[in-house]
């Protein structure tokens, strides 16, 4: 198996009449009408001129149509831009400016904002198996050489960087196949398995250890083109078994069951529970715990290693928040950290490592080191027991007074608050090369508290020096598809609310 695509070459014959997606409203569709679904979308990106070395840009919302169009596109030897239906004209033109793609394909049949942005593009509206989509093609576009190996480029993805530039991450189909086997082993995937997938196929937590991994394994796959905290509720009730989520869905899902009176989930067939994309506050994990009745697993990756790098396996009530031990075939090396207490900045090697940044070859180069190590700029030390702890991003970590301060150590204490849902902790040059320590966070709707209450908290459980100077308390922070917050937005977004703090 060197090609995306041939994951659904396994599940034919006597597989083929089991349930491969379940979709929004309800639709249950068999791999055997998936591969249908897919070789008429193989059909349509050909009809458009699309062949080998070409990308193809899909503006997706969680869809059989997404899913079907993916697969197409390796299918063709082509690459598959993911990206998220809900960007905005100007967004996509900077990654049409860049990529340069044959064709687009908007996912019409479940995302009004792709009806919108087809018509700006002259899409051409297409039904098929694979349901509604509207095609823009074909564009001018020189195709990049065809690796007939597994090496061959199967997605490009573009991250969420803190500049406007553009910078599209190269995972190969040997990338995507590794992260798919390794997601599925080790959550224990398999064909009597039902995996819940609101988190978003542009982004790769949802694409690749998600919707790959799960039907790498056989498994039913249950979409949500947008997260509802309902719709969640009420698919553990229709047999969901696995959920992989970010700590905010599974914080809504909670609420939501609080507000009915519900404090526990019963009689549902669900066995394994995730998270990712954040940092696991400890007293809400013994929550979340408590709600499920299952442990929490906590993850930890990134678009550039194709999502997976650690997952911890943790029994229920374990106080561990780490992110666990790296997966197998994944190394995981800590730079300088004799130098800093054992803190280091993580590097990766191994199958899940992309192959670079397309169209960037000094960015490329400046990432990895001469024995191919991956610098992830991420910060993290070792326990004795081998498990990962993330301390920061080296690029966030502040310097107040000399002392090296770490935003995740703050935004945990905050996040311990029973009126905060969460926060995101920046800092910000004052005088000299020093750094003042800010704090934006996100309060319980109606909450009465107060930044005056939360520094008072702060000072009960950190140091003078990690204490934040200035704390802005919101209902909202600017956040990624995912619920990532996006902290390069922090002080462009509030800086009114920081002028007045004078």
């Amino acid at each position: 198996m060197n090609r995306i695509h041939q994951i659904l070459d396994r599940w034919q014959g006597e597989h083929g009449s089991a349930a491969a997606i379940i979709t929004h409203d309800g639709r249950t569709i068999s791999y055997a009408e998936l591969a249908d679904a897919v070789d008429q979308a193989t059909s349509v990106l050909r009809d458009h001129g699309v062949q080998g070395g070409d990308r193809i840009m899909i503006l997706a919302e969680n869809s059989l149509s997404t899913i079907a169009f993916f697969h197409a596109a390796s299918s063709l030897d082509a690459w598959a831009i993911p990206a998220n239906a809900r960007m905005t004209l100007p967004e996509i033109q900077r990654v049409l400016d860049h990529a340069r793609p044959r064709a687009v394909v908007c996912t019409t049949d479940v995302s009004e904002q792709a009806v919108k942005t087809a018509k700006e593009l002259g899409a051409k509206t297409i039904q098929a198996a694979f349901g509604e989509v509207a095609v823009a093609a074909p564009y001018e576009s020189a195709p990049e050489p065809v690796d007939p190996t597994a090496e061959q480029v199967a997605v490009l993805m573009y991250t969420t960087g803190t500049t406007g530039a553009p910078k599209g991450v190269m995972m190969s189909h040997a990338n995507v196949l590794f992260t798919s086997k390794v997601s599925s082993h080790t959550r224990g995937i398999g064909p009597a398995d039902t995996v819940y997938l609101a988190l978003p196929m542009s982004h790769v937590f949802g694409l690749v250890s998600t919707m790959c991994a799960t039907l790498f394994a056989g498994g039913t796959l249950k979409l949500e083109c947008k997260f509802s905290a309902e719709a969640l509720y009420q698919a553990l009730d229709m047999g969901v078994t696995v959920l992989p989520a970010v700590p905010q869905m599974h914080a809504h899902l909670m609420k939501y069951a609080r507000d009915r009176g519900v404090t526990r989930i019963e009689g549902s067939k669900l066995r394994y529970v995730s998270s990712g994309a954040a940092p696991l506050d400890p007293t809400w994990k013994r929550e979340a715990e408590a709600f499920f009745g299952l442990p929490l697993q906590n993850g930890y990756g990134m678009t550039e290693t194709t999502a997976g790098i650690c997952m911890t396996r943790s029994d229920i009530g374990d106080p561990d928040v780490s992110v666990g031990v790296p997966f197998p075939g994944v190394e995981v090396h800590l730079a300088n950290s004799e130098n800093t207490d054992g803190v280091g900045e993580i590097l990766v090697r191994g199958g899940n490592v992309m192959k670079g940044y397309y169209k960037l070859p000094d960015l490329t180069n400046a990432a990895f080191n001469d024995e191919g190590w991956f610098h992830t700029g991420d910060l993290g030390r070792f326990d004795d027991a081998g498990r990962l702890h993330i301390a920061g991003r080296s690029k966030e970590m502040i310097i107040r007074s000399g002392f090296n301060i770490f935003p995740i150590e703050v935004e945990a204490a905050l996040n311990d608050h029973p009126d905060v849902v969460q926060s995101a902790v920046v800092g910000r040059k004052v005088e000299g090369a020093n750094e003042e320590v800010l704090a934006f966070v996100q309060v319980v709707k109606g909450a009465k508290v107060t930044p005056d209450d939360l520094k008072a908290h702060a000072a009960s459980v950190l140091t003078a020096y990690k204490r934040p100077s200035i704390i802005i308390l919101t209902e909202t922070l600017p956040a990624a598809a995912t619920g990532k917050i996006l902290k390069h937005k922090l002080i462009e977004t509030f800086h009114k609310e920081l002028a007045e703090t004078g």
